[in-house]
């Protein structure tokens, strides 16, 4: 019988015994394959088989389920024949991985227990401020506002007026022009975007460098497709160099405060746990004394 033939019949076993059917002959404990010394048996098969999985797909799993075992532990087999002299640096990476894993485990439980995770404003802001040089543009940001409307709109020029104008009372009439006439309106003032954003709101050839709208401070600019013109304002301009933006890395910033944090918890725990230790003379070190005996 060959190998995917037998392990067909296998898995239409398990199948029979997930359904109470086992045959007195394929007890509980029975051993499905065998690969040198290691043995999978019954329960370690039914218990890899997901909860609701049943009929063909039971089978199926089955069939590769047991599959990759046979192939898994050939491997295993081999690599032991082949690297047998590498065995003690195996087993002291695999105890050094063991011991990693179980103090990451104990530091996550006393991080979880301990460390406050609020940071306020003033917090950030601080740690923004002394590290200003460590937070930089690699590319020009911008706010502003940008609106459309279609050639030949009879109140451009009067749109064009409230748009330059700093005055609030123009600027809210602004917003009420462009209400009233359903015109498009891209207001980006109250956040940072990538200049490149920026631009894509408007019929900007990519090709072209458009640095000098930059330069052009809070003037109105404009552009046109074959339907529409464009007005825009650009409010405030970070350059490649600049401090980037507080309101850009306080996430960045929460992190970092985060992980320090963390780190004064699990420094902590390690001197509460020396002290401990010493205390109940379960650590003496020897750095430094003096054997006096002859």
């Amino acid at each position: 019988m060959n190998w995917n033939r037998k392990i067909a019949v296998v898995a239409g076993v398990l199948l029979l015994a997930g359904c109470r059917e086992l045959p007195r002959y394929f007890a509980s404990d029975s051993i499905v394959a065998e690969v040198g010394s290691s043995k999978l048996r019954v329960p370690d098969v039914q218990s890899a088989v997901p909860t609701g999985v049943k009929g063909a797909d039971s089978m199926a799993f089955v069939r590769v389920f047991v599959d990759r075992w046979v192939r898994k532990q050939l491997k295993l087999q081999e690599a032991e024949v082949l690297f047998s002299a590498s065995e003690a640096d195996i087993d002291r990476q695999v105890e050094e991985y063991r011991q990693t894993l179980l103090i990451r485990k104990l530091e996550q439980q006393y991080v979880d227990r301990r460390i406050d995770t609020v940071f306020t404003d003033a917090e950030i802001a601080a740690y923004y401020e002394s590290h200003k040089g460590d937070f930089k543009l690699d590319r020009p940001i911008v706010k502003g506002v940008i609106v459309r409307f279609r050639d030949g709109y009879r109140q451009a020029a009067k749109l064009k007026k409230l748009m330059k104008s700093t005055k609030p009372e123009d600027q809210q009439e602004f917003w009420d022009l462009c209400e009233k006439n359903d015109l498009a309106t891209t207001d980006l003032r109250s956040r940072w975007v990538d200049f490149s954003e920026f631009l894509s709101y408007l019929p900007a050839v990519r090709s072209q460098n458009h640095r000098s709208m930059l330069a052009a401070g809070a003037a109105v600019q404009e552009m046109r497709d074959d339907r529409s013109q464009y007005c825009f304002r650009i409010d405030a301009v970070r350059r490649e160099g600049d401090p980037i933006p507080l309101e850009r890395v306080r996430a960045i910033i929460r992190r970092i405060l985060f992980n320090q944090r963390q780190g004064e918890v699990i420094r902590r725990h390690e001197d509460e746990l020396m002290t401990r230790g010493l205390e109940e003379n379960k650590v003496r070190i020897f750095v430094g004394e003096t054997n006096e005996k002859k």
